[in-house]
């Protein structure tokens, strides 16, 4: 009898449609493709993630100044209205594509095949940025190792690399000469004649000797990087827990000693004085619009290629309005602890706030170092602060680095997701060997470089490539059913505002901006040579060209006239939906193996067992779709 029984499970009888769940045993019946990616391990995972994702450098070296310089508290308000009307929107959309279809930036294009290029653009940019990104690190670890004495080595005139221009701008009783600006500080001197060795450079074109203690720490960055991403989203969101969170203690620690720092107010007041005539300009808007944009990470892939290991019912609409909110939050509350300080500097200097305050790496590594020197205990405080923007730098190095490997592993499942550790590690030690140039006495000119262009408008272009392809090509109303089917609910009147209108039309005003406004790179008083600045606006261009690239490939792989070639590209793949069979209800029943049943529903729920709560939700996509096919018959 149990070998009858045996003979009679092995016949090819259709096993989907007859069998129940008991039934089936331990037979294997389809690859779990989602398994075999691998998911995060933990609940708060995803989350704290996207919080180290979002809450990166810029937080604390390019919003404070940004800020001061668009209005001070006045800023804000523009700065929240930009976030709700581009920053949560776009958001939403990029996690909601991730997590639906649980597929990297190249794979998430089944969606319409004729925009793959976009995916494609994605790389492009967040490869170019991850390359210059650990080059920061680098120099952040530079100075972290330097804090490791009992005299900061930027403290004092004296030092080999000074010249006679230094002068300790020291306060108290020190004796200031009149005027600051015939003099450099011991800071600006170590920052840019010993750290970068830039009198050993002519310019951009003749970039002189690799420095070889830049060259072991930016070895060392990628090492910590490869470390942590070595098992994918297993190991990196395990780092995390510690990266994500750490920065918080060391802010709060700097925000505390900042603001009991006399003349502290000088600097908060300067920060947040509202000047509402500056709401009158479209600058203002502009650079709020911006703020948001390059802040929360939107179009470099990070956050689909996060979503994307997430199980399928996973609420990244609250996880959304956590890290938005929490990442401005961030930005203001890193204003408050770099303002404080700069307000003590000044009163200790005897100068305006404006003359001491400024932005990105002269914030970081010229400014903020020199105010330590002026307190006590200044090493303690040194190592803190370069400590923490190296666990801020790490976490959006390691979101980098797995969309990267995410999105060609994807691409190529069979032969790179058993070797995935492999393939990660070569993917570093080419970034590596490619950030080489950085770590030369004329690297800053290349980073600088790479900074303005790698991600300037051809991220803008990306952005609203994905925007408009998932609303106006795929369908808001299709989108909108496919988020109902994951979360049990539909987008509000807001979101569908936002992506079919608002968001689109911002982000368009940001491009023709940014190109009417656009200014030749400089660092300082070097200007860059034409060849230069040609080579920048090319490698923005370039990833600008992988989408009708993209288009022109999926076009020619399709039968039929142009037209038809078209409407067969722009559709999705057969094979677009949720990746476990589980969740392809509704609609993506017919996909299911057996679902020539004229009623296909009935196999999933012969295979899975009975109706969920989500599960009757597809029964009323179901229904919807079968009511407007009425309609537009009738």
């Amino acid at each position: 009898m149990k070998k009858l029984q045996g003979a009679h499970l092995r016949k090819p009888v259709t096993p989907d449609l007859l069998m129940t769940p008991s039934d089936q045993g331990d037979v294997d019946l389809d690859v779990d493709f989602a398994a075999d990616r691998g998911n995060w391990t933990g609940k708060l995972d995803f989350l704290l993630s996207c919080i180290g994702y979002c809450v990166g450098l810029g937080n604390v070296w390019r919003f404070p100044y940004r800020a001061y310089t668009n209005g001070g508290g006045a800023f804000l308000v523009p700065y929240f209205l930009m976030l709700a009307i581009c920053g949560i929107p776009l958001f939403f959309l990029e996690l909601s594509l991730g997590q639906f279809s649980s597929l990297g930036p190249l794979a998430v294009w089944k969606i319409s095949p004729l925009f793959k290029g976009a995916g494609a653009a994605m790389l492009l940019i967040v490869g170019l940025v991850a390359i210059y990104y650990n080059m920061i690190i680098a120099y952040v670890l530079f100075y972290l190792f330097a804090s490791l004495t009992s005299n900061l080595p930027w403290e004092h005139c004296g030092n080999w690399w000074n010249t006679e221009r230094c002068l300790e701008h020291r306060g108290g009783n020190g004796v200031l000469p009149l005027n600051l600006s015939s003099t450099v500080s011991p800071s600006e001197e170590y920052w840019s004649r010993y750290v970068l060795h830039i009198q050993g450079s002519q310019g951009i074109g003749q970039p002189g000797e690799i420095r070889w203690n830049l060259c072991l720490c930016l070895l060392l960055a990628w090492v910590i990087v490869f470390l942590c991403i070595l098992k994918g989203v297993k190991s990196s969101g395990k780092v995390v827990y510690f990266t994500a969170t750490f920065p918080y203690l060391i802010l709060l620690m700097l925000l505390v000693r900042g603001v009991t720092l006399p003349g502290a107010w000088k600097g908060i007041r300067f920060y947040l004085t509202p000047q509402f005539h500056h709401l009158l300009s479209s600058k203002v808007w502009i650079e709020a619009a911006l703020q948001i944009f390059y802040s929360l990470g939107v179009g470099f892939g990070g956050l689909l290629t996060f979503a994307s290991y997430n199980t399928f019912h996973q609420n990244i609409y609250r996880d959304t309005f956590i890290v938005t909110l929490g990442n401005a939050i961030t930005s203001i509350l890193a204003g408050f602890a770099i303002f404080s300080v700069l307000g003590y500097m000044s009163q200790e200097l005897g100068v305006p706030v404006d003359q001491v305050a400024k932005a990105g790496p002269g914030l970081a590594f010229v400014v903020y170092p020199q105010a330590m020197t002026m307190l006590p205990l200044s090493p303690f405080w040194s190592f803190l602060f370069f400590f923490m923007l190296l666990t801020l730098g790490l976490d959006s190095q390691f979101a980098f680095l797995e969309t990267i490997v995410t999105a060609v592993t994807d691409e190529f499942p069979y032969y790179l997701r058993p070797k995935k550790a492999v393939f990660s590690g070569l993917i570093c030690v080419a970034m590596y060997l490619m950030g080489l140039i950085l770590t030369t006495d004329g690297g800053m000119y290349w980073l600088v470089l790479l900074d303005d262009y790698s991600a300037s408008f051809g991220l803008m272009v990306v952005v609203i490539t994905t925007c408009l392809a998932v609303t106006r090509v795929y369908g808001i109303q299709r989108f909108c059913r496919d988020i109902h089917m994951m979360l049990g609910f539909k987008p509000g009147l807001y979101f569908r505002a936002c992506w079919l209108f608002l968001s689109p039309a911002t982000l368009l005003a940001l491009l023709v901006y940014s190109i009417v406004k656009y200014q030749p790179s400089e660092y300082g008083s070097y200007r860059f040579p034409a060849w230069a600045e040609l080579l920048g606006i090319l490698m923005g261009l370039l990833s600008c060209l992988m989408i009708p690239a993209g288009m022109l490939v999926a076009v020619l792989r399709e039968e039929g006239s142009l037209w038809e070639r078209l409407q067969q590209a722009s559709r999705p793949a057969i094979d677009w939906g949720p990746s476990l069979e589980e969740n392809r209800t509704g609609m993506y029943v017919a996909t299911l193996a057996g679902s020539q049943s004229p009623k296909p529903l009935m196999v999933h729920m012969r295979k899975y067992g009975g109706i969920t709560s989500f599960e009757n939700t597809a029964i009323e996509v179901d229904r919807e779709i079968a009511e407007e096919e009425e309609e537009s018959m009738m």
